[in-house]
């Protein structure tokens, strides 16, 4: 796929132009990434794959190919499949060095001698499904295998070679993404021999995410990836309402019935009139924890009769009562047996398993990352899983401690940056927090896990 560098339209981005277009874009990209060792070409393949109801369906994934006269960047290289994250735009495409995401992991990955697969997943790119089946982790997961065996089809064609060394890494849903597809794939051990695993900030504990929002604690963004998860759920046959007019309050729920049709997308669904940017809940709706104040208000989307409904179940039949058996209930309310059925917590991992993320994440609560790590440690698997919260403070021997070092003066950087524009610093960390400081440092905590089981 060409990429615009320098004015240019290219097909192939050598080392020294991508670190130009990296850091002018976004200063000191480089510093974060490494040197950039090989030239990236980035290709487009389509495959066929099922959506959430099991019907057919395609999808498309990018292909990054490293290349040049380093010894790690030509040969059979091993490949790492990633999932990327929540995006509202149908058209989000990994193939394209546009986005952020994406040149984040060519310049990762890609040109430190990895090949990339990176499905868009169906109802994005140009999918034709009318809809993406949000955090359901056995059609996610079907996802990933087919794009990935897709990929491997054309390697060939692309002049690129497989090594058979193969890492599973992706972040936020991609995080999420990843560990279901690690599930999938130790039943295919014939076929998908993975070398390491890398979850980053996934909400990999769904049945405690989804109680811990509506026991009080929602999520930045629920407004949005919320109403996606209920309808992939209602298109998998969950039966989360009767009528959207059960769970949505009256200015909302004719646009959710556009949305469950496939007749508008997720982008226009949030453009909705009067579409809250937080508020989840009603003002008065109750319990509310200390701090999540922005998402109870006026103009709310979620009816508090839903709310309380959900709140009984929880009191009847509470999970996570445990660690090593978080899933041993049995909720009877619809949503909550949606969270539980697409909960991760679900396998023992059988190649190792790092899982990254930063405490201070309100948009997917850290205590995802704590709850599965929790839940491993707790099997046969324990000895294979290795949690990174990069904004701990390192001891003097820990292995990740330039990965948390610069994360807190990132962090710092972004905050006196704000101070001196005359706004919150705090506030401006709490924004860029998910999407914007966690994920370079994530990414580099994975790189030096996955080269780690890549020595002999």
């Amino acid at each position: 796929m060409p990429v615009s560098a320098n004015g240019a339209n290219v097909t192939t981005l050598d080392p020294a132009v991508f670190g130009k277009l990296l850091d002018s874009l976004q200063a000191g990209t480089t510093a974060v990434t490494g040197e950039l060792k090989c030239s990236v070409t980035t290709y487009k393949v389509r495959y066929n794959t099922v959506g959430g109801a099991n019907e057919a369906a395609d999808a498309s994934a990018a292909i990054m190919v490293p290349s040049g006269s380093a010894p790690e960047c030509s040969g059979p290289r091993p490949v790492v499949l990633y999932a990327h994250g929540t995006s509202p735009e149908r058209n989000y495409d990994m193939s394209t060095l546009a986005n952020t995401e994406s040149r984040l992991i060519a310049a990762m990955f890609a040109a430190r001698g990895y090949i990339v697969v990176a499905p868009n997943y169906v109802g994005y790119a140009d999918s034709a499904l009318a809809y993406h089946p949000y955090l359901d982790a056995a059609q996610q997961s079907n996802d990933m295998i087919d794009g990935l065996r897709a990929a491997r089809s054309v390697f060939g064609a692309i002049k690129t070679a497989d090594s058979g060394k193969l890492f599973l890494t992706g972040y936020s849903q991609g995080g999420y993404v990843a560990l279901a597809t690690q599930r999938a794939m130790q039943g295919l051990a014939g076929e998908f021999k993975v070398r390491a695993v890398a979850g980053m900030s996934g909400p990999y504990a769904l049945a405690q995410f989804g109680d811990d929002m509506f026991n009080g604690k929602p999520g930045q963004g629920a407004t949005g990836f919320l109403p996606a998860l209920v309808n992939a759920g209602q298109r998998a046959g969950a039966g989360v309402y009767a009528a959207s007019s059960d769970l949505y309050e009256a200015p909302f729920a004719a646009a959710v019935d556009k949305f469950a049709s496939g007749a508008i997308t997720v982008e226009a669904l949030l453009k909705t009139p009067g579409w809250p940017d937080n508020a989840l809940f009603a003002k008065e709706s109750q319990p509310q924890a200390d701090g999540y104040g922005d998402y109870f208000g006026a103009g709310n989307l979620f009816k508090t009769s839903y709310r309380n409904d959900y709140l009984a179940d929880l009191k009847a039949h509470p999970c996570n009562v445990t660690a090593g058996a978080p899933l041993a209930c049995a909720p009877g309310h619809p949503l909550r047996k949606l969270f539980v059925k697409n909960d991760l917590r679900t396998f023992v991992p059988s190649a190792p398993l790092l899982l990254c993320g930063g405490h201070e994440d309100r948009t997917v609560a850290y205590s995802n990352t704590r709850a599965a790590v929790d839940y491993f440690r707790a099997g046969a698997g324990s000895a294979l899983v290795t949690e990174v919260d990069v904004d701990d403070t390192p001891g003097s021997t820990d292995p990740y401690r330039s990965v948390k070092t610069n994360f807190a003066a990132a962090k710092l950087a972004v905050k006196l940056n704000a101070i001196k524009s005359g706004e919150s610093g705090d506030r401006a960390v709490a924004g860029n927090y998910h999407a914007g400081l966690v994920p370079p440092f994530c990414l580099s905590a994975a790189r030096g896990f996955f080269n780690a089981a890549l020595a002999p």
